[in-house]
């Protein structure tokens, strides 16, 4: 089993759930107003009145051999918008 993270913007959410649907992935999990620090600098957390400029963290568990399916629908849209994504194994407990 693989674990899929990825960083993106909030505004860019919709287009990346679609296309981890359209992998076929069984399932996400989603969770929106993520703040850190990363290559580009610090993400705000002051952002809840707007939220512009806010990320978020989607997270998929999913067989090795959807990889690619991910990779095909994901890839376009983070070099495109931005954001990263990283593949780990993942073993249930």
């Amino acid at each position: 089993m693989k674990r899929v993270d990825l960083i993106l913007s909030e505004r860019e959410l919709d287009g990346v759930l679609k296309a981890i649907d359209a992998a076929g992935a069984p399932g996400y999990s989603v969770i929106k107003h993520v703040t850190g620090k990363g290559p580009h600098g610090l993400v705000s957390d002051a952002l809840d009145f707007s939220g512009l400029g806010a990320n978020a963290h989607v997270i998929v568990f999913c067989e090795a051999a959807l990889l690619a399916k991910l990779r095909v629908g994901i890839q376009p849209l983070l070099s495109y918008y931005g954001g990263v994504a990283y593949v780990s194994d993942a073993e249930p407990l």
